[in-house]
């Protein structure tokens, strides 16, 4: 693949995404309607998907139904698509990954692709997790979680950030100490997400170093469900913009953990979580562009059959205008994009990081902007629950927080631009 952009996608992919809309039609559509599964998608949504009486975590009912997609997507060979062929995937490159994230992402809100819950037929974060265990996990540790990620009976929480510290990974407070053979953790992490499921927690804490170093942190993958490792606490749960929440503030003390609970290098923890943030940045870029040409689609297509005053809003060049620059954008995210998933294919997945951070700060910022001018265009109807958009705004809008702020990504960027990091990083004189 040519570092040129290629104008056209691949034919086998273009075509691979009628495939998908076929099995969504046969199989996904009929179970969101069955047994009133569509509750968790119309104006009930929250209140159906939400188990109040535990701390605001995801009911049973929803996460089974989820499970009950995924397992009929991977029976037709769909969920694993980013996976090696050794492990029932079909090589999908980054490439295939953004372009189908984000065909899934325009369809909006359905069982084929959730992205409040990080689901989808194709699969997304569980299947970046896998990727995480082929490439730095034993083999013992592949044998033991491989399985239960692929079938959906377990999950891997990631423990990085906490209370004092977000973005800035390196000056975590959390430590972990040798004890003869084994290890003794003790610190606090927020916004653990996913431990009501997890089956592990992989916790990322400073085995070596000082505040501040990259090297010499370590993470260990600690046993959470179905009984948790001594000292393990799950403190609370945060209630959020977008219920339901299974982000945690968690504690740990005293924790004991085996030598070989150590994922990846010793002191190198870091390599893993950096891998896991950049591709989910740009799968999450993916999605909320999307959900904002679904937004000015949706817009346009509203504000050409509503006619208040005897005329269809769609003449009005106040309805026009902000619509023609979401377009716009639309467009050049959408080419960033793709360029940069062909980059990563040929180059590596931590290659392309300016431009990942590019893409992640500003197709978040553009799906944010598309859903709130879809209210506006759809006025006291855009305002409803009978439309998608203020659920999707509420959990785009997290995307502009997570995996790195707007600001943390800007200020990445910058750093390859002055030469303070990247590449062409000045050597101090």
């Amino acid at each position: 693949m040519n570092d040129e952009m290629q104008v056209e996608l691949p034919e086998r992919l273009t075509n691979y995404l009628g495939v998908l809309d076929d099995f969504i039609e046969k199989e996904i559509k009929p179970l969101e309607q069955q047994d009133d599964n569509i509750r968790f998608f119309d104006h009930r949504r929250e209140n159906a998907r939400t188990d109040w009486a535990r701390d605001g975590v995801p009911r049973d009912e929803w996460i089974a139904l989820r499970r009950e997609a995924a397992r009929r997507a991977d029976v037709a060979g769909h969920y694993r698509y980013a996976l090696p062929e050794g492990y029932g995937g079909r090589e999908g490159s980054n490439l295939d990954i953004a372009v189908i994230r984000e065909h899934l992402n325009h369809k909006g809100l359905g069982l084929h692709n959730d992205a409040a819950s990080e689901h989808a037929i194709v699969g997304l974060v569980p299947i970046l997790l896998c990727q995480l265990l082929i490439e730095f996990g034993t083999k013992a540790q592949q044998d033991m979680l491989l399985p239960q990620l692929l079938n959906g009976s377990g999950f891997l929480a990631m423990a990085i950030t906490e209370p004092n510290h977000g973005s800035d990974a390196t000056h975590m407070e959390t430590v972990a100490k040798r004890d003869g053979s084994d290890w003794i953790i003790n610190g606090r992490k927020t916004w653990n997400t996913g431990v009501d499921t997890a089956t592990h927690n992989v916790v990322f804490a400073r085995t070596s170093g000082k505040p501040g170093d990259v090297k010499g942190i370590t993470a260990f993958l600690v046993p959470i469900n179905p009984e948790p490792a001594p000292g393990f606490k799950v403190e609370r749960y945060l209630y959020t913009f977008t219920m339901p929440s299974d982000h945690a503030l968690v504690s740990l003390t005293d924790v004991r953990v085996p030598a070989d609970a150590i994922f990846g290098e010793e002191g190198n923890g870091l390599a893993i979580a950096l891998r896991f943030i950049n591709e989910n940045r740009i799968r999450q870029a993916a999605a909320s562009l999307g959900v904002a040409q679904m937004a000015v689609e949706e817009s346009v297509g509203y504000a050409q059959v509503r006619s208040p005053f005897g005329k269809p809003l769609a003449i009005n060049q106040a309805i026009q205008f902000p619509l023609v620059e979401l377009q716009t954008q639309c467009e050049m995210v959408r080419a960033l994009l793709y360029k940069t998933a062909c980059l990563m294919d040929k180059y590596g997945a931590g290659s392309q990081s300016d431009k990942v951070s590019m893409l992640n700060f500003w197709s978040n910022r553009v799906c944010c902007e598309a859903l709130d001018r879809a209210i506006q265009v759809h006025g006291g109807l855009g305002y409803s629950r009978e439309k998608p958009f203020e659920h999707l705004y509420r959990h785009h809008r997290r995307y502009r927080i997570t995996e790195g702020t707007e600001e943390i990504q800007m200020r990445r960027v910058a750093g390859f631009m002055f030469g303070t990091m990247g590449p062409n990083k000045r050597s101090k004189s």
